[in-house]
């Protein structure tokens, strides 16, 4: 699989589409960008950022032939923290280039994404049937990658804390419960209030094609219209017969031949 693809970056339109389909202000949804995003989407090769687990790929592998070869080549371990992350990002996609020669799907799923580091194994909840289809988007757009949070932030029904501006309760179900002690409810609202008051509105929601434009999906095209039935041409039209004219005696027809007919 080739991890660059087009790396489109983020635009005002994409922030107020996400904002309708929250229901909220557009500068809730820019708060949440600047503190719960890993401020880059794009690596300078257009591939995605992403952060290897290699406890989750233990998790997703379960416990068979591809476990143990994954553990024997140091790619899996079971506890969170057994060793440290790869530092560069050419390191990771090394990682994780390995580690889907054993199962490409558990490998996918056991990274995190982009500009919300969403894991792979989220895809569902995101929008996508497959974690293969969740990184094709991934690799479209930063646009995509604000879809995929947004679809999270609705799994989990956040979506109503946003509305209200409550902080800490968004904060508690995006970040779990140690949010407070890292100020993350703090922050989310220092962030909003600087934001300039014209992005303190709710757009309208968002359509299905706007949606599918910042992941790359095309509009479903219209069905062509059937072609119009020949319309069959009308039978000619036959003159009317006309009345025969009454037969004439003999008396008439000397009567006419002599002194012609009025």
């Amino acid at each position: 699989m080739n991890f660059a693809g087009k790396a489109l970056p983020l635009s005002d339109g994409d922030v107020r589409t996400i904002a309708g389909y929250l229901g909220c202000h557009v500068a809730a949804v820019r708060a949440v960008i600047q503190v719960e995003s890993a401020g880059r989407a794009f690596g300078n090769d257009k591939r995605p950022i992403i952060l290897n687990e290699p406890h989750v790929f233990y998790r997703e592998l379960g416990p068979d032939a591809k476990r143990d070869r994954a553990v024997r080549e140091g790619l899996a371990y079971a506890k969170w923290g057994a060793k440290p992350y790869p530092r560069s990002q050419p390191e990771r996609y090394a990682w994780l280039k390995k580690a889907m020669t054993i199962d490409e799907a558990a490998a996918l799923k056991s990274c995190s994404w982009g500009l919300g580091q969403v894991m792979g194994f989220n895809h569902k909840v995101c929008g996508f049937d497959t974690v293969q289809a969740f990184v094709e988007a991934m690799k479209y757009s930063e646009g995509a990658h604000l879809y995929a949070i947004a679809r999270f932030i609705v799994s989990k029904g956040l979506q109503r804390h946003l509305k209200a501006k409550n902080w800490s309760s968004f904060a508690k179900g995006y970040n779990g419960s140690g949010y407070a002690k890292h100020g993350y409810h703090t922050k989310l609202a220092a962030a909003y209030a600087r934001r300039p008051d014209s992005e303190k509105i709710t757009p309208l929601p968002a359509s299905e094609a706007q949606l599918n434009a910042l992941i790359g999906k095309p509009a479903p095209h219209s069905a062509p219209p059937a072609p119009a039935k020949p319309v069959p041409a009308p039978k000619p039209t036959q003159p009317a017969p006309t009345a025969p004219e009454p037969a004439m005696g003999f008396w008439a027809r000397l009567f006419a031949a002599l002194f012609g007919r009025k």
